[in-house]
Order: structure tokens, then sequence, then C-alpha cells
């Protein structure tokens, strides 16, 4: 069997973008690699982006989407990381933040389920939050609350 020709830095984007959302700084620094010195990376991702093959916007929303395990600060970080515009850094912050609470809680509960017993316990569930990327006021909020239900947060009738 013949050897396959080398793919194209355009087959190789569409190839990337196949698998999974990329943001523009992070496919660029993977075509770079691959690029030659005729090659204009600039380009083929502004046509990419025109052609909507190419979304930070998306990427956002898929992260974000797919993050119910981790706090605020993780995915936040995660997008900053893969060189997210920081405008859009900022709209996905407030929804991630409002909801923090009750992913916290869910993943505590899951873990632990009860409240820590002494202080080595607790600070064996403020480390695992903590990694998480949950801020320390929500896993304050969490550990004080112990077991209480999400049903109790909501005013009774």
């Amino acid at each position: 069997m013949p050897p396959r020709p080398p793919l194209s830095l355009r087959g190789r984007a569409l190839g990337y973008l196949a698998r999974r959302e990329h943001s523009r700084a992070e496919l660029q620094a993977k075509l770079r690699r691959h690029a030659g010195p005729d090659d204009d990376i600039d380009a083929l991702l502004d046509d990419f982006v025109a052609r909507g093959w190419l979304s930070e916007r998306r990427l956002v929303e898929q992260v974000v989407n797919h993050s119910r395990r981790f706090g605020a600060a993780r995915v936040l970080n995660d997008l900053r990381r893969r060189g997210v515009d920081p405008i859009l850094l900022g709209e996905a912050a407030q929804p991630l933040k409002q909801g923090e609470l009750a992913i916290a809680r869910d993943v505590w509960r899951r873990k632990f389920g009860v409240a820590p017993a002494d202080a080595n316990e607790r600070m064996r569930q403020i480390r695992f939050l903590r990694n998480r990327g949950f801020s320390g006021s929500t896993i304050a909020r969490v550990l004080k609350d112990g077991s209480i239900e999400d049903e109790l947060d909501d005013p009774v009738d």
C-alpha cells in the first residue's frame, strides 16, 4: 500500500475541528508546527471563522455545558489557557458563578455525603473541592450546610 500524501494545513485544521472545538489561538499553535514559510495560517483561520467552522463562542458554550462537576475558577482557567477572548470569558463567568453552589453541593454529596467528623476530614474535603475549582465561600457554605438538601434553600410558601 503506497504511503499517504501529507495533509495540507486546511486538512489538518479540519481534522482538529472534527475531533473537538478549538479556540483560534489553540488551532493556530497546532497548525504553526506544520506550516511552511509560504503558508498563511491567519487567512485560513479567517476563512474558517467566516464559514462558521471555528467559533470561540461555541467552544465556550461547550466547555461550560460539559463542566458540570467543576467550579467557575477551574472552567475559566481552562478557557483562559486555551486562549479564549477575555470578553467571552467575562460573559461566561457570571452564569458559572451563579450555579457554582448547586454544583459544589452535588459534587460534595456524591463524594462524601456526610459532614466532616474531625479537622483532618474537613481539610480533606476542602482540598477536594478546592482542586475542583470551587471558591472558598462556596466551599464554606457547602461544608456549613452539611447534608442539608437543596430544597431547604427555597422559601416555604
